[in-house]
């Protein structure tokens, strides 16, 4: 029978009678003839309460403990989610990440999936069972508890429904779909009714907060089709798909990160392998670089510029230092209180003056620009925190997406 995998995240879990809203959704499926797994992430708020209850007993726990302790509330979810699927009649077992066979390095809080190994989902799929799987987690070589970091549970949905060979994936959700933009935000947003893999990988690493972009990377390298869909109704969500044959508009998007910081080396030698030098520093410590800019060399010297998440400043700060030490950079710079908005869309591919609009709507605002980075369907700017909204704001109606 084909399979059909079905994510629920934390707000669709988050009590008793939203469990049972989900296990019937399982069921339908199950009872439509798909061999159904489920993947749940924990109930409501209950990672932050772990959290939360973690700095109270010490301010700096260490990453092997906190997967410990985070894993505990998918391990909940999972245990209800078979109890309610039981009370409707149907056979389903509960996994954690390590029963599932989630193979993972060993990066704590932030591991990567090495492998899945299928053979105990596929018996237990072919004895007739819904099985419930843990999602955001998973176990390393040495058979220690490991985590997936953000948007772990699409991740796990996403993996699973790659190596299952599945039909569908579903990631249930409290919004209707994929928007235009962040609806909490601009009231003119946009339901989209199918976007594709590289547009939502771009909104994804752009701030947009409805997939992680790494289940969205696995989507697009084994072609699993994802529906984003909501969980409170039986409405169609967005499809994320391979680009479709007709363009229907230059910009499909916009995403927003509202604390993000600078970092630049200030007067670091024009020469081969500085740059290596710099990043692959950064790599190592497994700190996420964002927008990257080197400025004109002068006088054998060159300035860089780099973004991180405001968060990770400290950790990115000392490594940026000690390579300053090591290239004898003459400075290094921080800045804080930055935000980055994106226009995203394939449509850039084939029109001009996309770059001149975005630059001309902002101007319209007098919305300063810090630093701006381009790719083929993107093009991001760097701003003062202060005008984030602003700038949604504008870029929204400066393309149109408010309209059809």
């Amino acid at each position: 029978m084909a399979v059909i995998v079905q994510k629920f995240g934390g707000t669709s879990v988050a009590n008793a009678e939203k469990i049972r809203g989900a296990a019937s959704r399982a069921v339908e499926a199950k009872r439509k003839g798909y061999d159904v797994v489920v993947v749940v992430s924990a109930r409501g708020h209950k990672t932050d309460e772990l959290v939360d209850l973690a700095k109270e007993i010490t301010r700096q726990p260490r990453p092997r403990e906190m997967d410990m302790l985070l894993a505990t509330g998918e391990q909940e979810s999972v245990a209800l989610m078979a109890m309610a699927v039981h009370e409707l009649g149907e056979e389903a077992i509960s996994l954690t990440g390590a029963q599932i066979g989630v193979l993972t390095d060993t990066t704590h809080t932030k591991a990567r999936i090495v492998s899945i190994s299928t053979e105990r989902m596929q018996e237990l799929l072919k004895a007739g069972n819904i099985v419930i799987a843990a999602g955001f987690q998973g176990v390393d070589a040495q058979m220690n508890i490991t985590t997936l970091g953000r948007g772990g549970s699409d991740t796990t949905a996403t993996a699973l429904a790659a190596v299952l060979n599945a039909e569908l994936c579903e990631i249930y959700t409290d919004v209707e779909g994929v928007f235009t933009t962040d609806p909490r935000l601009v009231k003119g947003a946009r339901k989209v009714d199918r976007i594709s893999y590289d547009e939502m990988l771009e909104l994804a690493s752009l701030g947009a907060g409805v997939m992680h972009s790494r289940s969205i990377e696995f989507a697009k390298k084994y072609g699993v089709q994802l529906r984003v869909r909501p969980a409170y109704s039986d409405g169609p969500g967005t499809l994320i798909a391979p680009e479709s044959d007709e363009v229907t508009s230059v910009v499909t998007g916009v995403a927003f990160v509202r604390n993000e910081a600078m970092i630049t080396l200030v007067g670091l030698p024009d020469q081969p392998g500085v740059m290596n030098t710099l990043f692959s520093s950064l790599s190592a410590e497994k700190i996420p670089v964002d927008m990257v800019v080197q400025n004109v060399a002068r006088e054998g010297t060159a300035n860089v510029t780099f973004t991180v998440a405001e968060d990770e400043l400290t950790a990115a700060l000392a490594v940026a230092k000690a390579a300053a030490a090591k290239l004898q950079a003459q400075d290094i710079v921080a800045t804080t209180g930055l935000s980055k908005v994106s226009v995203v869309g394939h449509g850039m591919q084939t029109h001009t003056g996309v770059a001149a609009r975005m630059f001309q709507v902002l101007a319209a605002h007098e919305i300063n620009i810090r630093v701006v980075t381009t790719s083929e369907i993107k093009i991001s700017v760097l701003i003062d925190r202060s005008r984030c909204d602003d700038a949604v704001l504008a870029a929204h109606s400066g393309f149109q997406l408010d309209k059809a």
